[in-house]
């Protein structure tokens, strides 16, 4: 019996695509994609539909490997909720600090897809929701008042920061996020 020690060209594709559209954007050109993954267009086609299908795949991809780190980062911080919180923006700077950092793949893929019902929008959109629904179980746990609008306010905290991290380099924006959580952690009923 022979194990495939080689990826085929369905996850070619897709380390390709999550490499190069994080680094060069949305806009990277499918010759580029076919290239990098050493496939022929007819394998883009045969496994995603097009450039629009690997888009959405890889944002899947990502959105599970990232809500994932964030799992692993609250769990680590123990059972506190205002630590497993604010160890989420500890996390943002050492992902920020990361040599490549080019911000958050998310907000860089629904400002780049112009067209409102690319299905990329969709998987941004539910990565959104059930990051949300994890803070907002964080801040029920710490018996917020209001805790789905205290996450909203966190979220906005995240989005923030991986935004200044990769437009202002060196400012130490989770840090300034860290500060200001203050405030919609303490709240209390």
């Amino acid at each position: 019996m022979t194990t495939r020690t080689t990826p085929g060209p369905r996850e070619r594709l897709l380390d390709a695509a999550q490499e190069l559209t994080y680094s060069q954007g949305m806009g990277v050109g499918v010759d580029s994609l076919l290239k990098t993954a050493s496939v022929a267009r007819r394998s883009l086609y045969e496994h995603f539909g097009g450039k629009d299908g690997l888009i959405a795949a890889v944002l899947e991809r990502s959105t599970a490997e990232d809500e994932a780190d964030y799992e692993r980062t609250m769990r680590a911080a123990g059972d506190n909720p205002r630590d497993r919180l604010l160890a989420i923006l500890d996390r943002l700077a050492e992902v920020i600090d990361q040599p490549g950092f080019r911000g958050c793949r998310y907000l860089a893929a629904d400002l780049a897809l112009a067209d409102p019902d690319h299905p990329g929008h969709a998987v941004t959109r539910g990565y959104r929701e059930r990051v949300h629904r994890l803070l907002e179980a964080e801040f029920i746990a710490l018996g917020h008042p209001r805790p789905a609008h205290a996450a909203d306010q966190f979220a906005l905290l995240i989005d923030g920061t991986l935004a200044a991290g990769v437009t202002r380099p060196g400012t130490d924006p989770a840090a300034s996020a860290r500060e200001l959580a203050g405030p919609v952690l303490d709240v209390r009923s």
